[in-house]
């Protein structure tokens, strides 16, 4: 049986089914009423059946597996030159981490029986959701900025899903998917009672229950301890609180022992998360940089748990201009790495916390690399 929702702001529980509101009538994101933890000690990597990649942690996820290409697992490997290992999310079967929670996603809509899936993306968790739509053979309309990168409409509209190009601000792009998905209805009504069931990877539990499975592996891949940092991007801010809920839920399981510091990476012009902490969100030249589009993100929906993730991991945030960015993108790629350009935040990030002194020499730093350079083509 499907989980119900529940508001962690004023407690109030909405039954699961393909009505069930997208967000509470008080304005907040919505969890599962349930936490499943596992039950005795973890395998070493070496005895983990791990065929069903990320799925292997079925115990962990308050959703059946319905929608699925066995995807996770991905490598996690030495970069001497950053000192650093990173973790090769760009290896998914659409080449992002998005996958991680457009799995869960669209296995928690088959659990509701769901006909039809609604997502706003800048490119990136359009692709992955249009995608695990066709695995599941559901409908689906994916709201893109109008300038949307041509390979990543190509991703969508390849999966025969339906891209809905809107002009303005990311901004805008939400807020037309939101009206379709609420239907003639007024925006303080959050029922899905319009064109489909909001897939979002912004708002809907289900995709953090698929990216916090990013924490399981990188626990497991280091022998069930975890790292001293990770630096990860920030744009909505689903990979880094997916890391925080998954370390968290293997400290409450008793799996690890400590959290590490997550720190985050966003783009100069584009860095609220930065702006709330106090830091400088421009570039060299007080201005924004557009290289890194996959997280232009001016209001993260859920800004408030970000910012509580660093506070209680003793984490930070950094804005990153355009050539700090550009310069990790090229040092990427001459090191083999085929990486899209978002995806040079949070190694650039990294140097910029080792000249802040904030990572010391020999600590144990871990970083995704989100996107695949295929995106950009």
């Amino acid at each position: 049986m499907a989980a119900d929702l529940t508001c962690p702001d004023c407690g109030t529980v909405y039954e699961a089914g393909p009505d069930e509101p997208w967000r509470c009538g008080c304005g907040h994101a919505l969890e599962f009423d349930e936490r499943p933890h596992p039950q005795g000690d973890p395998l070493p990597l070496h005895s983990l059946d791990t065929t069903e990649g990320l799925w292997t942690f079925f115990e962990f996820l308050p959703i059946e597996q319905h929608v699925t290409f066995y995807e996770g697992f991905t490598p996690l490997v030495e970069a001497p030159d950053w000192d650093a290992e990173f973790k090769l999310e760009y290896v998914f079967p659409t080449g992002s981490f998005k996958d991680r929670g457009a799995t869960t996603t669209l296995s928690r809509a088959v659990e509701l029986g769901v006909e039809k899936v609604i997502e706003d993306s800048s490119g990136n968790a359009g692709a992955s959701i249009a995608t695990y739509a066709a695995r599941a053979g559901l409908d689906a309309d994916i709201y893109v900025p109008a300038d949307v990168k041509q390979s990543k409409l190509m991703t969508i509209q390849r999966a025969d899903a339906r891209p809905v190009r809107i002009e303005g601000t990311r901004e805008d792009v939400t807020a037309a998917c939101q009206r379709a998905v609420e239907g003639d209805g007024e925006r303080d009504t959050p029922y899905q009672t319009g064109d489909g069931w909001y897939a979002s990877h912004a708002w809907n539990p289900a995709f953090y229950a698929g990216t916090m499975t990013f924490a399981f592996e990188v626990a497991a891949q280091q022998g069930w301890t975890v790292p001293d940092a990770v630096v990860l991007p920030i744009g909505h801010g689903t990979l880094f609180l997916g890391a925080y809920r998954g370390f968290s839920l293997l400290n409450e399981a008793g799996i690890v022992d400590g959290m590490p510091r997550l720190l985050g990476a966003q783009a100069a012009g584009y860095a609220p998360i930065v702006a709330a902490l106090g830091g400088d969100t421009t570039d060299a030249d007080g201005e924004g940089t557009t290289i890194a589009d996959g997280i232009q993100i001016a209001e993260p929906a859920r800004g408030t748990e970000i910012l509580e993730a660093i506070e209680e991991t003793d984490g930070d945030a950094i804005a990153l201009g355009g050539d700090p960015i550009e310069t990790a993108l090229d040092r990427l790629h001459r090191n083999g790495f085929y990486v899209e350009p978002t995806c040079a935040v949070a190694p650039a990030a990294l140097e910029q916390y080792r000249e802040n002194g904030v990572i010391d020499d020999g600590d144990d730093v871990v970083v995704p690399l989100t996107g695949s350079g295929l995106k950009t083509l």
